[in-house]
C-alpha cells in the first residue's frame, strides 16, 4: 500500500454531544491508525440523525482513503447509522443473509424484530467475519462501520487493522525547561527548513523538570534525525532536558 493514505473518523451519538458519555473511540482509532502509517485528517461528532449521517459519511468518503464510523449500530430506535449511510450513498437498506444466518444460529428462539434490525445494511456492503468478533464488521465502499461500545471497537479494529498498514511514522520527542515563547523563533526557522518533518509544540503544566514538549514526525528516519539535530544545535543547551 502506498504512503500518504488518509482517514476520517466520524463519531455518531446524541449521548456524546450531550455529555452523557465520553468519546474514547476517536482517540483509540486515531492513535492506532497513526501507528499504521495512516494520516487522520478529521474527526467529526454528529447526532443520531439519518440525513446528517448520510451527508457526513458521503462527504468523508469522497475526501479520504478510509472512513471509520463509531456508534448508532444496534437494535434500538436511535441506531440509525446503517440507514444514514444508505441514504447518503443513495442505495437501499437491505437484509444481509450472512448476518441473519449468524444471528439465527446464536439467538435461536429468542430472535425478535429488534435483533433482526441488525441484519439491515446498505445494499452492496461487504461483511467481514473474524473468529474473535461477536458481530462482523460491515464495510460500504471505503467506510468501515463500528459500534459505539469501546471494547467492541478495539476487538473489531484489532482483527482487521493490518489491512490498513501503510508504512510507519518515525517520531522523536524533545523535553525543554523553558517557555514556548522563548524558543518560538528558533522552532519556526527549523520548521521552515525541514518541510518533510511535522513539528508540534505542547506546553505542559505541573511537571518538575520540563515545561514544553516538542514532537517531530516523519515517514523517513534520515530527515527526522537531521531536523532534530538542527533544532538541538540551535537551542540553548541549558533548556534541553532530554530527547526520546
Amino acid at each position: 500500500m502506498p504512503d500518504h493514505k488518509t482517514a476520517g473518523i466520524i463519531i455518531i451519538g446524541n449521548e456524546i454531544l450531550s455529555g452523557k458519555v465520553s468519546d474514547v473511540n476517536s482517540y483509540y482509532l486515531a492513535r492506532e491508525l497513526r501507528q499504521l502509517g495512516i494520516d487522520v485528517r478529521r474527526i467529526s461528532v454528529i447526532p443520531d440523525e439519518v440525513e446528517i449521517i448520510g451527508d457526513e459519511v458521503s462527504h468523508f468518503s469522497a475526501q479520504y482513503d478510509f472512513v471509520f464510523t463509531s456508534g448508532g449500530v444496534g437494535p434500538t430506535h436511535d441506531d440509525v447509522t446503517m440507514a444514514g449511510i444508505a441514504e447518503g450513498f443513495q442505495v437501499d437498506l437491505v437484509r444481509s443473509g450472512e448476518i441473519e444466518d449468524m444471528l439465527r444460529s446464536r439467538y435461536k428462539r429468542d430472535l425478535n424484530d429488534a435483533i433482526l434490525k441488525m441484519t439491515r445494511v446498505p445494499e452492496g456492503a461487504e461483511i467481514i467475519h473474524h473468529g474473535t468478533m461477536r458481530f462482523p464488521v460491515v464495510v460500504y465502499k471505503n467506510v468501515f462501520i463500528f459500534p459505539g461500545i469501546p471494547d467492541y471497537v478495539k476487538n473489531k479494529f484489532t482483527a482487521i487493522k493490518e489491512r490498513f498498514r501503510a508504512g510507519s511514522f518515525f517520531i522523536k520527542k524533545l523535553y525543554l525547561d523553558t517557555h514556548e515563547s522563548d524558543i518560538t523563533e528558533i522552532l519556526n526557522r527549523v520548521v521552515d527548513e525541514n518541510v518533510d518533518v511535522s513539528f508540534g509544540s505542547y506546553p505542559v503544566l505541573n511537571m518538575p523538570d520540563y515545561r514544553v514538549i516538542i514532537t517531530a514526525e516523519s515517514r523517513s528516519e534520515g530527515p527526522l534525525q537531521s531536523a532534530m539535530d538542527s533544532l538541538l544545535q540551535s537551542l540553548p543547551q541549558s533548556v534541553v532536558v532530554r530527547v526520546e
